[in-house]
């Protein structure tokens, strides 16, 4: 049975790349016992392909059970997994058998299979490794052969790494993957998606099928649909419930897209900024090149006043305070003793109101971006005692870019 065959048995809609190559796994683990673990956002359809698996395995005449591992609550997963023993617990007035003794010789399915407690993750281990486990409140070991088919929508390496989903799991899941592509990677079936729902809500509804304008399938193709098929299906099924006019365009499309996803709407057209950035180290340049800028600015306009020896100039305390603070914050390499120097004239010009002596030495600065942002970073983190939640928050980037940049950066903590 080719691709297209398979699409019309599940009522798959689509011709993406993204969608034929996870198709094209499907069918080929479909004939081993390899366990496989399907990922992608939720709304993507996950759910069809352990069927497709099933349909196309030995174990198809056998039970296919789904199992959504997020919807039982964590007190009784083991007994719905792998049942109990009558008196395993409280309200337990029967044996049961669990899923995994109910589909011996079939496929199970359990979807959100991230959000497995820990406990259950080292029964499940053990099931997939060895085919055996025991019962709740039972010490008599139990042989059974399941097809394990998993799914998840969260990023399970990240769960590694935080410690909330076990290693050796992860690796035994995750022997064949398969990653359903979300509707914004799949642009070409967008439409194809829309049609083929409000084909079938007429029929439901016995009303004339929607269509829509050039306009409206723009917006249609370009929003990003961050719930998937899951939010096209549902907005789709809104519109032919509600709207009479059945030619939808731009504007009515609009009204029934999520506000706060505005911003990711196709634009006609997009002015260029010629302020924006594309990252925060464009950012922080771009704050060091206008903090050099008001630097040299007030450096020569204090050394044209020395320069042209005016009379009488004089530099309120206030005024001397603001320059220092300047000096410090630009963190200016001057050398330690004529720094000094250089704030005790200014105070003493300040408090007697004295003509300014000539006596600051102009030294050239490094002009490299990469020495300012160091020596930022290093002042930062001086300043909040080695913090880097702080000194980030300080400097206005993430604490991942500032931890990042320190190890760029080979700084010391």
């Amino acid at each position: 049975m080719d691709i297209q065959q398979i699409k019309q048995r599940f009522g798959i809609i689509g011709n993406s790349y993204g969608l034929n190559r996870a198709l094209d796994i499907a069918v080929q683990v479909a004939p081993t016992d390899l366990t496989v673990l399907i990922t992608g956002e939720s709304g993507t359809g996950k759910e069809t392909f352990p069927k497709i698996i099933h349909q196309f395995s030995s174990r198809k005449h056998g039970q296919y059970i789904a199992v959504n591992c997020g919807a039982i609550p964590e007190g009784t997963i083991d007994s719905e997994l792998f049942g109990h023993e009558k008196g395993a617990f409280t309200g337990a007035t029967d044996s049961r058998k669990g899923y995994f003794e109910v589909v011996n010789g079939g496929t199970i399915f359990l979807d959100e299979v991230g959000e497995l407690p820990l406990s259950t993750q080292v029964r499940l281990l053990r099931v997939i490794e060895t085919g055996e486990f025991i019962r709740v409140g039972s010490s008599k070991t139990i042989k059974t052969d399941v097809r394990v088919v998993a799914a998840t929508n969260v990023n399970i390496a990240k769960a590694v790494n935080e410690g909330k989903f076990r290693e050796d799991l992860f690796y035994r899941l995750n022997t064949v993957p398969i990653n359903i592509p979300a509707l914004r990677e799949r642009k070409e079936d967008v439409y194809l998606l829309f049609r083929k729902f409000a084909k079938d809500f007429a029929e439901k509804l016995r009303m004339p099928s929607l269509s829509i304008d050039e306009d409206a399938k723009q917006i249609l193709t370009n929003y990003r649909w961050p719930g998937n098929i899951r939010q096209l299906k549902n907005i789709t099924e809104q519109i032919s419930v509600l709207e009479e006019e059945r030619k939808i365009s731009g504007a009515t499309l609009r009204n029934y897209l999520p506000l706060d996803e505005g911003s990711k709407l196709p634009a006609l057209y997009k002015r260029v900024d010629e302020q924006a950035f594309n990252s925060e180290r464009e950012i922080l340049y771009k704050v060091l090149f206008d903090m050099k800028k008001d630097m040299n600015d007030l450096k020569g306009l204090v050394h044209d006043l020395m320069d042209k020896g005016v009379d009488k100039a004089t530099i309120t305390e206030d005024n001397a305070r603001v320059i220092k603070n300047l000096y410090d914050d630009a963190n200016i390499d001057f050398e330690e003793s004529q720094a000094k120097q250089n704030a005790v004239i200014i105070q003493r010009e300040a408090e007697n109101s004295q003509q300014i002596q000539d006596t600051e030495e102009f030294i050239e600065e490094s002009l490299s971006l990469v020495d300012k942002e160091k020596e930022l970073i290093i002042k930062a983190l001086e300043k909040h005692h080695r913090k880097r939640k702080h000194a980030s928050e300080d400097l206005g980037i993430s604490e991942r870019t500032l931890y990042r940049k320190i190890k760029e950066y080979n700084i010391d903590l």
